[in-house]
């Protein structure tokens, strides 16, 4: 197997562990769960995360498809759904005092937001231009 696909097949990866660990992590909020305070819940997301940015920015570099260029812009588009995705998982995980109607809602935005991501990934066509 390639470099450029053993790269690829660890960002695919680490997405669908980031996806389940932030739908894990909501259900544990959601239910009061002690699970949710163990500390490897607090580290393991923020690594696999880690992960995710370095073959996100690896992968960039590798196609040489550029954000904020004629070239990439589902790229762009996709930069600011992460954006706005870290937003809202902020919002749905966050420890400030919310209503469980706003982290709810938050939670199902971002999965919507999560959809639109994954959808500008796999298909290269920007929603917007």
């Amino acid at each position: 197997m390639s470099t450029f696909l053993a790269v690829k097949y660890l960002h695919i990866a680490t997405v669908a562990i980031s996806i389940s660990l932030f739908v894990l992590r909501y259900w544990w909020q959601y239910r009061d769960s002690p699970l949710r305070l163990q500390r490897w819940v607090r580290i393991a997301p923020h690594l696999n995360d880690t992960i995710l940015l370095l073959t996100g920015v690896v992968l960039v570099i590798w196609t040489r498809y550029y954000p904020f260029t004629a070239h990439g812009v589902w790229l762009t588009e996709k930069l600011f759904g992460v954006i706005i995705y870290i937003v809202l998982g902020f919002i749905a995980l966050g420890k400030g005092k919310r209503r469980q109607q706003t982290r709810w809602f938050a939670f199902l935005l971002a999965l919507v937001v999560l959809y639109i991501i994954l959808k500008l990934a796999i298909t290269q066509i920007p929603l917007l231009g």
